[in-house]
């Protein structure tokens, strides 16, 4: 296995709660840290979506081939594998999965 892909979490809680959207075609799974902040491992079927969000987010595309467009822009932009973007407080995206695509979003205070 390539260690590059392998991500270490410690002192961490992960509720049995999946979350499930469109259907099943993008399921996550929450990490809760001792210091409050919270991430999501999650993976996309090939399919267009739409997120909103509270917090600010960091989305790190871990594996796969995706699309992106931001709130208030006007063009998709492309990440693959080991990109990432960054999206507002209170804002959503549409994204355009093209390739089955796991990621990690980090929640930002």
């Amino acid at each position: 296995m390539d260690n590059k892909k392998i991500i270490n979490f410690e002192n961490v809680t992960v509720p049995k709660q999946t979350n499930i959207y469109y259907d099943g075609k993008v399921v996550s799974n929450s990490i809760l840290f001792d210091d409050g902040t919270k991430k999501t491992l999650g993976v996309m079927q090939v399919g267009t979506y739409n997120f909103g969000t509270e917090l600010a987010e960091i989305m790190e595309i871990l594996s796969g081939n995706v699309k992106v467009k931001l709130k208030n822009e006007n063009e998709f932009k492309s990440y693959k594998g080991g990109e990432t973007f960054n999206v507002d407080a209170n804002s959503d995206f549409d994204i355009e999965v093209l390739e089955v695509a796991s990621y990690c979003c980090s929640y930002i205070k």
